[in-house]
C-alpha cells in the first residue's frame, strides 16, 4: 500500500512509538531535546507546547477565547503540539488495534475534527493539522480505502512513527 506514512525508526530524524505511546516521554529522549512540564525545549529553547485531552481548553481559557462560541462539543485530543516556529497545532491521535473494532469508523471522522480544530484555533490566527499515529494492524489492506480518504480530505498518517520535520521540529536553531 502506498501512502504517505511510512514506519520509520530512530531520533534522529522522528519519533518512534512502537513501545511507547506518551509523546513528551518520546520526545524527552530524542537528541537536542528536553521537557519541562508541558514545554519542549530544543537545546534549551522553547520550540513547541503539549496540550493533551482538556489542556487545549485551558489554552483557549487563558487566551480568552470561548470555546463555546466556536463549537457545539469539547474535543480531546490524544495529543496537540503547538509548534512556535510555523505558529501551527498538530493534532496527533493515536490508534492502536489489534482486533478489529470501533477504531475503524473513527478514522473516518479526522475531516470533520479538522475543522472543528481549525474553528477553535481561527480567533488565536493558528494553523491546524491532523495526523495519526498508526499500529501495523492498519497496514492491512481492508484499510486501504480509509488511508486513503484520510490523505484526501488534508489529514496525515504514519505507522508508528512521527517525522519531527513533518512538524517543524527537526533542525531547530
Amino acid at each position: 500500500m502506498k501512502t504517505k506514512g511510512k514506519g520509520g525508526g530512530n531520533t534522529i530524524t522522528g519519533l518512534n512509538f512502537e513501545k511507547e505511546r506518551n509523546i513528551l516521554e518520546i520526545i524527552k529522549k530524542a537528541k537536542g531535546y528536553s521537557v519541562k512540564g508541558s514545554i519542549i525545549y530544543y537545546k534549551e529553547k522553547e520550540v513547541a507546547r503539549s496540550y493533551r485531552k482538556n489542556g487545549l481548553y485551558r489554552l483557549l481559557a487563558e487566551k480568552r477565547v470561548d470555546w463555546k462560541k466556536l463549537v457545539s462539543k469539547r474535543l480531546l485530543p490524544d495529543e496537540a503540539l503547538y509548534v512556535i516556529v510555523n505558529n501551527t497545532l498538530f493534532i496527533i491521535e493515536m490508534k492502536f488495534q489489534k482486533v478489529t473494532g470501533s477504531v475503524d469508523e473513527k478514522l473516518q471522522t479526522c475531516d470533520f475534527k479538522k475543522k472543528q480544530y481549525r474553528k477553535l484555533m481561527a480567533p488565536l490566527n493558528i494553523e491546524v493539522e491532523y495526523i495519526y499515529i498508526l499500529n501495523d494492524w492498519f497496514k492491512s489492506q481492508a484499510y486501504k480505502d480509509t488511508l486513503d480518504y484520510v490523505i484526501s480530505v488534508g489529514c496525515q498518517y504514519y505507522f508508528n512513527y512521527l517525522p519531527l520535520q513533518k512538524i517543524g521540529l527537526l533542525g531547530q536553531k
